[in-house]
C-alpha cells in the first residue's frame, strides 16, 4: 500500500477496509470510533489530557473518562 506524504491534510473522514483506507462518511467513521471503545473493560482504559488545555476541556475528559469508559485512570500532568 503506497504511503501518504505526511504533509497532506485529510479533508474527510478515511476507515481501513481490507489494510486499504478509504474515504467514508462522518456518521459512519463515528460509528466505527465508537465500536472500537464498546467492550473494552474500564480498567484497560486510560485518558491523558494536555495540561495547557482549559480547565472545561480537562473536566470535560475526566467526565469522558469516568462516565462514559468506567475508568478513573485520568492523568493531566497538572502536577508537574
Amino acid at each position: 500500500m503506497p504511503r501518504r506524504p505526511r504533509h497532506v491534510r485529510l479533508t474527510e473522514p478515511l476507515v481501513r477496509e481490507d489494510g486499504v483506507l478509504r474515504p467514508a462518511s462522518w456518521k459512519e467513521a463515528l460509528d466505527r470510533a465508537a465500536a472500537g471503545f464498546r467492550g473494552v473493560p474500564p480498567e484497560a482504559f486510560g485518558m491523558f489530557s494536555c495540561s495547557k488545555a482549559t480547565n472545561e476541556m480537562n473536566f470535560m475528559a475526566q467526565k469522558f473518562s469516568r462516565v462514559v469508559m468506567g475508568s478513573n485512570n485520568v492523568d493531566s500532568c497538572n502536577r508537574t
